[in-house]
């Protein structure tokens, strides 16, 4: 099963699969409205604007599983994440990322982009995984990097020859 393949929720609660971006360069986060990183929002918007065009795009993923910094309802999510920060790329579901309830994306992100010493778990809000656009997970970023400190790393793979 590719990544592609792999069901998940929109906000507003309908079924599909990661399919549409399928070719795209992916900037998947797990992201929460009341942590202390919320201001990357803003920083993620940006890159999602610049190069969207080109063929990238921000996925949110809320979740309330560090320190409950979550909204309880995705209505409420996605109404503070378009107030607070002005945010318009696709935002999904909450779910969890870690533990035996983690949503099958966010296994397989975090199989196949290791964290510190190796580990599989995330830490905090506002991990961030780079996808290139076959699919295929590149890295992993900590709650700590910036979405000016990954800009970099966009730039190149959407100057780099796709391979289908």
């Amino acid at each position: 099963m590719s990544l592609y393949d792999i069901e998940v929720k929109t906000i507003r609660g309908e079924a599909q699969t990661l399919a549409p971006y399928k070719g795209k360069v992916m900037l998947i986060v797990n992201t929460a409205t009341k942590c202390g990183f919320a201001n990357q929002f803003k920083g993620l918007q940006k890159l999602h604007d610049t190069y969207n065009k080109e063929g990238f795009a921000v996925l949110g993923f809320p979740s309330s599983q560090f320190a409950n910094q979550e909204l309880s309802e995705d209505s409420k999510v996605a109404e503070a994440c378009e107030i607070n920060f002005g945010v318009s790329f696709p935002l999904y579901a909450k779910i969890d990322v870690n533990g035996s309830t983690a949503h099958p994306l966010f296994q397989r992100l975090t199989s196949e982009a290791r964290g510190f010493l190796g580990s599989r778990s995330i830490k905090w809000n506002f991990t961030k995984f780079l996808v290139d656009q076959n699919g295929k997970v590149l890295k992993r970023f900590g709650s700590k990097d910036t979405p000016e400190q990954i800009e970099s790393h966009i730039q190149k793979l959407l100057k780099a020859p796709t391979h289908a």
